[in-house]
């Protein structure tokens, strides 16, 4: 019989080499390999409880796990169907890879399917409420309140994560009149060139001319196009805090649960609801599938109903 040790030692050695595969040669972010070395963790430390190593793994095994993170009768806090989702999708790629790798003839969890969830609809705000959380990000004579009014014109007017807007560097902007783009960098590293609006471009040649070099000189110089105080690029911690202070600020309904990808699904919504196509909000948005852009489709269908019931004298006829 295989040690306890030894044996989560073999186990923990196979998610290492899974999770360098997944950096090295799948090009996944840094943030998508810290969730999966969380999930497989956990994972691990399940198989180890039960005195498990990979050859032993069944179906059941991964079924039972899937129950174990829902319910939290692990000794974990229990998980959302959504995480627990992810989780499974976490070690189910774990398994794959050890038989690619050899180690195992099988993978105990192809079949296993994941926990059912409500379809959750993207969660959007109106196009005024929009103009009053950018006027608001803008109030105030400081440089910060211009940085602020540029960030949040960009994400609006692009739909870019969080992640992409503070990663940008000024080689990735093109202001050029009639040629206004900018070059973001999404999940796995995939570029996409996304049109930027007029309203984002003044706000972002007010922040480049009058303030940056501001913040330019407090630090060691930086080719990030948004910088704290100190003059380092500016954090997706600070820049979500950003959105939730001007947010507050406006006043905003539920101001609390307004988050940056709130902006990237509202640019989404406006766009399907001034007719643009599916497919070409699909590659503004640098979503994989057109499936995950079709979420937004159901919103814009929604919004028209309401329109619709509310004023069309035979609607409820």
């Amino acid at each position: 019989m295989v040690a306890a040790g030894t044996r989560g030692d073999v186990l923990r050695r196979a998610v290492q080499g899974y999770l360098d595969h997944l950096t090295i040669e799948r090009g996944r972010s840094a943030n998508t390999v810290a969730a999966y070395r969380r999930d497989l963790d956990r994972y691990v430390g399940y198989l180890e409880a039960r005195e498990l190593s990979l050859g032993d793994v069944t179906t059941t095994v991964v079924e039972d796990y899937v129950t174990a993170v829902r319910t939290g009768s692990d000794g974990r806090a229990p998980l959302a169907a959504g995480s627990a989702a992810r989780s499974l999708a976490a070690v189910r790629g774990w398994h794959a890879f050890c038989v690619a790798e050899g180690q195992v003839d099988t993978n105990p969890a192809a079949a296993v399917r994941p926990p059912s969830q409500g379809k959750r609809l993207p969660k959007a705000i109106s196009t005024h409420d929009v103009e009053r959380l950018l006027a608001a990000a803008g109030a105030g004579d400081g440089v910060a309140a211009v940085r602020n009014r540029a960030l949040l014109e960009l994400l609006y007017s692009t739909g870019a994560r969080i992640s992409e807007a503070v990663n940008l560097d000024i080689d990735d902007l093109d202001l050029t009149p009639g040629l206004e783009a900018v070059r973001l960098f999404g999940k796995g590293s995939k570029e996409r060139v996304v049109p930027v609006g007029s309203f984002a471009v003044e706000a972002l040649q007010a922040y480049l001319v009058r303030t940056r070099p501001v913040f330019i000189a407090a630090g060691r110089g930086t080719p990030a196009v948004f910088l704290n105080t100190r003059g380092a690029r500016l954090s997706r911690q600070s820049a979500w805090q950003v959105l939730r202070s001007s947010a507050e600020a406006a006043g905003l309904p539920g101001a609390e649960h307004i988050s940056p990808h709130t902006l990237r699904h509202s640019f989404a919504t406006h766009l399907l609801s001034g007719g643009a196509d599916v497919r070409v909000v699909q590659e503004l948005l640098g979503h994989a599938s057109v499936t995950t852009t079709q979420l937004y489709t159901m919103v814009t269908a929604d919004s028209l109903r309401e329109v619709y019931v509310q004023s069309h004298p035979r609607a409820l006829a």
